[in-house]
């Protein structure tokens, strides 16, 4: 296709939603300022600077189609890329998930696709729909770009939650294996807003992990508020993290206070409630908030069979949601941790 379209008004996003086939086939070209510009099918674009980086950084959003002010945030971006108003000095890779979901304004069209990473997405019944297609895409071209250069990688994996919180943004550290968490990286996403994290004890499915696991990547799942319809998000709550992402893919380095674990909340898993029949239910409020704490004893949740009780001081919910399938998480518990000697 013509770049002129893409160099002119940025409109990458609203092309790969309303005219997918004009990236059909890989697009290769360069800007005026000497950024190159990579598309290899709808929704992936990435950018490498003139000159030489130090960082390889994937941006990914919309990986569930409702959860719009990340998608916004990072279509925001890539515009004032393509348009030359903003000039890169680090590698990026942006991801624009769920295409289909997004257009229906939904979390999904068929299935979770932050279910379907780590080859998932292959298992049986195997590449059956279109999101399994898809987490395998986005797999593929995490596996390129970050093939491409062996320095620093990152990868923010850009959500909000299907309900508020009590603490409006968090983020996801996925399971490390033995390796250190990084106070970095939560100075860096202190910077962006966010103050409140939960360590993953387990491997997962989710995008995050799959980068992390994979690569050894800096990587984070990122929930920056509560889900709102495209147009209607209050983009000035997420001023903070547009502004210290655009200073990560334009700068040559990052500086920061020094860290102050009292500044931050790190919680780590404590229950992982899966659903295992139609007539499960939570027994708390709809509108409940991520990291409401409940007493010792208290019902959370109960279906035939089983009942599902606090049993730790502090104990908190997370991502709660009675609709999913069966055999998926329908519940975190999480309980407050401290700061230790694993951490760098």
């Amino acid at each position: 296709m013509p770049v002129l379209p893409l160099t002119e008004q940025g409109h990458f996003l609203q092309l790969s939603r309303q005219q997918p086939d004009l990236f059909s086939k890989p697009i290769d070209f360069s800007l005026t300022n000497g950024t190159h510009v990579w598309i290899s099918a709808p929704g992936i674009i990435s950018f490498a600077p003139a000159q030489k980086s130090n960082k390889s950084i994937v941006l990914s959003s919309g990986v569930h189609g409702n959860e719009t002010a990340p998608i916004e945030l990072c279509d925001g971006m890539v515009k004032d890329i393509l348009t030359g108003k903003l000039v890169i000095q680090q590698r990026v890779l942006f991801l624009f998930g769920n295409l289909a979901a997004m257009d229906i304004a939904e979390r999904f069209v068929e299935e979770n696709m932050n279910r379907l990473f780590s080859g998932a997405h292959s298992q049986p019944p195997g590449l059956v729909n279109d999101e399994r297609k898809r987490a395998l895409e986005l797999e593929q071209a995490v596996s390129s770009f970050y093939s491409l250069r062996d320095d620093q990688r990152c990868h923010y994996d850009l959500h909000t939650a299907i309900r508020g919180s009590k603490n409006e943004k968090f983020a996801v550290y996925p399971f490390r294996h033995g390796r250190p968490w990084k106070t970095e990286q939560l100075q860096f996403l202190s910077a962006c807003g966010v103050n409140t994290f939960l360590l993953s004890e387990a491997p997962t499915t989710t995008f995050s992990y799959f980068s992390s696991n994979q690569f050894d990547a800096d990587a984070f799942t990122v929930e920056l508020g509560k889900v709102m319809p495209f147009g209607q998000n209050d983009m000035a709550r997420f001023d903070a993290t547009d502004q210290t992402l655009r200073r990560l893919i334009t700068s040559d380095s990052m500086e920061y206070h020094n860290f102050d674990p009292q500044q931050v909340e790190v919680f780590k898993i404590h229950q992982i409630i899966n659903k295992s029949h139609d007539d499960f239910r939570l027994n708390f409020a709809d509108d409940a908030p991520n990291f409401t704490d409940f007493p010792v004893g208290y019902l959370l949740a109960e279906e035939t069979g089983r009942q599902y009780k606090t049993d730790t001081p502090g104990e908190a919910i997370v991502f709660p949601n009675a609709n999913v399938a069966i055999g998926q998480r329908a519940l975190l518990t999480v309980i407050p941790v401290e700061i230790n000697h694993n951490w760098q």
